[in-house]
C-alpha cells in the first residue's frame, strides 16, 4: 500500500505539438463521440456518459488542474512500468480515456513509435502533458473506438473503463483494434475504492434523513475482471490489485479534489443534493471513524491493474491433454530419489 501525504510536487508542462493522422483507417462512426444517451442495447444504462464529459471538461477547464493529478499520475507511471516490462517495441499505441495523457508522458519513443490518445472530454486533449513520443489527439468515446480491426500494437487505459456503461463491449473493442500478438494493459478503481467516504455518508443520511441513496459510483468486482476479459478474446491474463491510500485535512477536501479531477459521481439514481445538516454529519462521522493520529483523514483507492493478450500462432500454449512424460503421482519420490543421491556422493 502506498500512502500519499498531503502535499505534492506540481510540474508545470506546455502541451504538446500535434501530429497529423497517416495511414490509420476510421470506421464508419463519423465521430467517436457518442450522442447523449446512446449505448449498447444489451448495456445497462448507470452512468450518464453526457454528465461524465462535462465533469471531465469542467476540471480540465480549471486554472490549477494539475494540482488534482496526483492520483491519475501514478497510477499512470505504474501502467508505464508495466509497459517497460515487456521487451518490445510498440509502433503504434493507443490510450484510451487519456485524460491529459497521464501514460505517455512516462513513455519514451525508443518503447513507442507513435501514440493516439482518445478522451471524451476536449478540454483535457486541448491540455495535454508534454512528452517525446509522437501523438495524435482524438476526440472519441471509450465505448465507441472509431478504429479498425488489427490497428495497435498496444493499448494502455488508465482509471476510465469504470465509468462506461458496457464494460464488456469497450473490452471487445479493445480486442478488436489490437493487432495479433498485440497487449492490453489497464488499471481501473475497484470495489473498495473510497469505502470510508461511503460508510460516512450512508450512516450520516441513515440518521437524518431516515435513509441512504448511493454517492459513490458502483465498481466492478475483481472476481468478474478475468471472466470479461477472456469473454472478449483475451488470453494469458494478468489481474492484480493494489490500494492507494491518501490522507486529506477532512472529508470536504476529499470531495473538492474528486471533483478537480473529474471523479465526481454521474450515476443516473445518484441524489442531486444533500442536506447542510448531513453534510456536516457525515464530515463528523467520517473523522470520528477514520481519523489519522495527526488529525487528518485517508481516502483509500483500490485499483485493479488487467493485461490481456490477442491470440496469435506464435504465443506459448498449453501442452496436449496425455502429452506428459511424468505423472504428479511420481512427484511425491522426488525427496527420496535427492536424498540417495546425496548418500551415494
Amino acid at each position: 500500500m502506498l500512502r500519499l501525504g498531503g502535499l505534492w510536487v506540481l510540474r508545470m508542462r506546455s502541451p504538446a505539438a500535434g501530429v497529423p493522422v497517416k495511414n490509420l483507417c476510421l470506421r464508419e462512426l463519423a465521430s467517436g463521440v457518442s450522442s447523449p444517451g446512446s449505448t449498447s442495447p444489451r448495456a445497462l444504462n448507470i452512468f450518464d456518459r453526457d454528465l461524465k464529459r462535462k465533469q471531465k471538461n469542467w476540471a480540465a477547464r480549471q486554472p490549477e488542474a494539475m494540482k488534482f493529478d496526483y492520483l491519475k499520475e501514478e497510477v499512470g507511471s505504474r501502467i508505464a512500468d508495466r509497459v517497460y516490462d515487456i521487451a518490445r517495441n510498440f509502433s503504434l499505441a493507443l490510450d484510451v480515456g487519456c485524460g491529459r495523457g497521464y501514460i505517455a508522458q512516462h513513455l519514451n519513443k525508443e518503447t513507442v513509435g507513435k501514440f493516439f490518445q482518445v478522451d471524451i472530454a476536449e478540454n483535457a486533449l486541448k491540455n495535454v502533458l508534454e512528452m517525446e513520443i509522437p501523438t495524435v489527439s482524438i476526440l472519441a468515446d471509450e465505448e465507441f473506438l472509431p478504429f479498425r480491426e488489427n490497428t495497435f500494437d498496444l493499448v494502455v487505459s488508465s482509471l476510465s473503463l469504470h465509468w462506461v456503461n458496457d464494460l464488456p463491449r469497450a473490452l471487445e473493442q479493445i480486442h478488436y483494434v489490437l493487432k495479433p500478438d498485440g497487449v492490453f494493459i489497464g488499471a481501473m478503481f475497484g470495489g473498495d475504492t473510497l469505502y470510508e467516504l461511503r460508510c460516512s455518508l450512508q450512516l450520516a443520511e441513515t440518521e437524518r434523513e431516515g435513509g441512504f441513496s448511493p454517492h459513490v459510483s458502483p465498481f466492478t468486482a475483481v472476481n468478474d475482471l478475468g471472466h470479461l476479459l477472456g469473454r472478449a478474446g483475451f488470453n494469458t491474463l494478468t489481474v492484480d490489485t493494489d490500494e492507494i491510500q491518501v490522507n486529506y485535512p477532512g472529508m470536504f477536501e476529499l470531495m473538492e479534489d474528486l471533483q478537480g479531477m473529474g471523479e465526481s459521481n454521474c450515476a443516473w439514481n445518484r441524489k442531486g443534493l444533500l442536506h447542510r445538516d448531513t453534510m456536516l454529519a457525515a464530515a463528523a462521522v467520517y473523522g470520528e471513524m477514520y481519523k489519522n493520529e495527526d488529525g487528518s483523514v485517508p481516502a483509500t483507492y483500490q485499483v485493479y491493474y488487467m493485461i490481456g493478450w490477442k491470440y496469435h500462432d506464435s504465443q506459448a500454449r498449453p501442452a496436449e491433454r496425455g502429452s506428459a512424460t511424468v505423472s504428479f503421482g511420481e512427484l511425491g519420490k522426488i525427496n527420496n530419489l535427492m536424498s540417495q543421491g546425496k548418500k551415494s556422493q
